[in-house]
């Protein structure tokens, strides 16, 4: 008797057997969240008590007086005059430094893209950006302080050698001015650091194509290099200049007196014996940084998510 088997059974039985059940993985993947996950404790801890609960603490003590009761008068203090000017010098010293810094710190990422990646010099200006860019506080002030100070030594050596005075219209380096040049010291190498993958990442075969067209290395960077760019080189300028907006420790070592930026006048309000029964109005003023940083930092967001769709 001959049989006669349906077609597609032989198939099936000689297939391997893979409807057995779910794979190790999937299995894994049902049995809940990977123990993986705790390895971010510690870091969430950290964001936790010294981002999340600072700013909380910053943002409710604007809205009470010192006896803890709610009060607008501490948030109504930002409108004054005297604050308004302090948020602009903030403002004009931040965008002053964050464009030399992005302009200067462009122009090194560009020497640096013809160099080996993986040679000497390479390797060393990469690693001095890295601790450039870290390099403030009152060992930056005190760089300068004993370089370019009142008896700093280059300022004594140009008043011997070539009789220039480079206080001659006032101590300038204890002012407001004085914030430029510590402030681009650090917001160059932040510059090198954030703009060089962007950079790296022009791919060759855009240069040949439009050299292929018969395209000049002009009109390479006019219509392909600076348009691809701008997002990530916007979005670096921003960082900078949020950098900068909450730099407070090279200001605070160099201008001991006065309250010209807004990180001092915080300062000021949690430490001045005149305003005694306003240590909230800090609150305030932090408040105010915080908005405007986010609106900053929510730029530079947006513009970073338009500048990764063609470095993906």
């Amino acid at each position: 008797m001959t049989t006669i088997s349906a077609p597609g059974v032989d198939a099936a039985a000689s297939a391997p057997a893979t409807a057995a059940g779910p794979s190790p993985h999937a299995k894994a993947r049902r049995s809940g969240p990977s123990p993986a996950w705790l390895g971010l404790v510690p870091f969430a801890a950290y964001v936790l008590l010294f981002l999340a609960v600072p700013t909380i603490l910053a943002i409710g003590s604007g809205f009470f007086d010192g006896d803890g009761a709610f009060t607008w008068t501490n948030v109504a203090a930002l409108a004054d005059p005297v604050v308004l000017n302090t948020f602009a010098n903030s403002a004009w010293l931040s965008l002053v430094t964050a464009v030399v810094g992005a302009v200067v710190g462009a122009l090194v990422c560009y020497a640096l893209l013809g160099m080996n990646p993986d040679g000497a010099m390479r390797q060393s200006v990469d690693a001095a950006a890295g601790v450039l860019a870290q390099f403030g506080g009152v060992m930056l002030a005190f760089a300068f302080i004993a370089t370019i100070g009142i008896q700093g030594v280059v300022t004594l050596f140009l008043q011997d050698s070539f009789g220039i005075d480079i206080f001659a219209n006032g101590a300038w380096l204890y002012e407001l001015p004085g914030l430029i040049l510590p402030y681009i010291y650090f917001q160059i190498p932040l510059m090198a650091i954030t703009f060089m993958p962007a950079l790296a990442a022009l791919k060759p075969q855009w240069a040949e194509a439009n050299l292929t067209l018969g395209g000049s290395r002009s009109s390479f960077w006019l219509r392909i290099g600076f348009p691809v760019l701008a997002p990530s080189f916007l979005a670096s300028l921003l960082l900078l200049f949020a950098n900068a907006f909450s730099s407070y420790a090279t200001a605070a070592a160099l201008a001991s007196q006065g309250s010209q930026i807004v990180p001092l006048q915080i300062r000021t309000a949690l430490t001045s014996e005149t305003l005694l029964g306003r240590e909230n109005l800090a609150g305030a003023l932090a408040l105010g940084m915080i908005v405007v940083v986010a609106v900053v930092m929510s730029l530079y967001s947006l513009i970073q998510r338009r500048a990764a769709r063609w470095q993906s």
